[in-house]
């Protein structure tokens, strides 16, 4: 479902209305995409799919595995995964958007996946730790590569990075996306449901490791298709950059300065069981000036919501300036 964030006093209630752009044929095509999500087939999701095309990308942290989709020369939307995720993480979406018309791309930030080389010590000068300025530049170079606007779609960790390269080059984006981002400044993991009270008191070794471990022991079930590579992946991830980003988000930056003034379209994405309660998306997408879209599903709407999140992407860029 998706809705207009209205704005107004701190003390408002927040309302919701459809936006004007969907038209009377929003509940059919909803019908549509929720029931081909509901049919999603369990697969191997370390084999891509036919059409997609992996290569590497010099970044300044390093190589980073790169895949992408459709033709080079049409509007290009990045996809960038978060946290212990990788690019296989948009498989479902990356030909749904090709066959609208766009250019997809995505890649595994530095540390994780087929990325795990990339890192601080590459930099110049070396550093020791992966930083928010490390994935911002990444991103960045990636943008620049394409050579002109791209629609950005951050999920999770990745969207406050998206965030961030927003406020350092606007220029480079023709909407903005934040997929299941946390949506709390400072110490975001206090607003995480059940554990929220006590993730303070970790730091980004145990956060890391107990992320890890509630993984692996498959404690948000996902088939066994995507069990399977999920565990292959994270021999490959970097415990380190897990690490470093666990303590990152304990310092999350507040988005809503650089974005609420922002012209270019942007939404929130989120499935309604994600790890922050949905009242919390609400607020962040209203703080932020952004439609929000909530799904019946978990922290994770690019593998289990495709057809939907796609839908409302396409939705999104229609209403970007050429």
């Amino acid at each position: 479902m998706v809705f207009e964030v209205a704005r107004g006093n701190d003390d408002d209630e927040p309302t919701f209305s459809a936006p004007a752009e969907v038209g009377a044929s929003r509940e059919h095509v909803m019908d549509e995409a929720e029931t081909a999500d509901s049919q999603l087939p369990d697969f191997d999701w370390a084999i891509l799919p036919p059409g997609i095309v992996a290569t590497n990308f010099a970044a300044p942290s390093g190589q980073l595995a790169l895949i992408s989709c459709g033709a080079p020369e049409a509007p290009p939307v990045v996809l960038v995964p978060g946290a212990t995720g990788s690019k296989e993480d948009f498989v479902l979406m990356m030909p749904i958007l090709a066959a609208a018309g766009f250019y997809t791309v995505s890649f595994d930030l530095a540390g994780q996946y087929e990325s795990s080389g990339a890192g601080p010590e590459h930099l110049d000068p070396p550093r020791e730790h992966y930083d928010l300025d490390l994935f911002v530049d990444d991103l960045l170079a990636v943008l620049s590569e394409l050579g002109r606007p791209a629609h950005v779609v951050g999920y999770s960790f990745a969207g406050t990075v998206a965030g961030l390269a927003f406020a350092r080059e606007p220029g480079r984006f023709a909407s903005l996306t934040l997929l299941s981002c946390p949506p709390l400044a400072g110490q975001s993991f206090r607003g995480v449901s059940r554990i929220g009270s006590v993730s303070g008191l970790a730091n980004g070794r145990v956060g890391a490791a107990l992320m890890i471990w509630g993984i692996k022991r498959n404690f948000i079930p996902v088939p066994p298709g995507r069990l399977g590579f999920v565990k292959d992946r994270l021999k490959l991830t970097r415990r380190q950059s897990v690490r470093d980003i666990v303590e990152l988000m304990k310092h999350n930056p507040d988005l809503s300065v650089p974005l609420s003034t922002a012209s270019v379209p942007k939404l929130v994405a989120v499935g309604e069981h994600d790890l922050w309660p949905t009242s919390l998306h609400v607020e962040f997408a209203r703080s932020l000036g952004a439609t929000l879209a909530v799904y019946r599903s978990g922290h994770s709407p690019c593998e289990t919501s495709p057809n939907q999140l796609s839908r409302d992407l396409l939705a999104l860029f229609a209403t970007a300036k050429p």
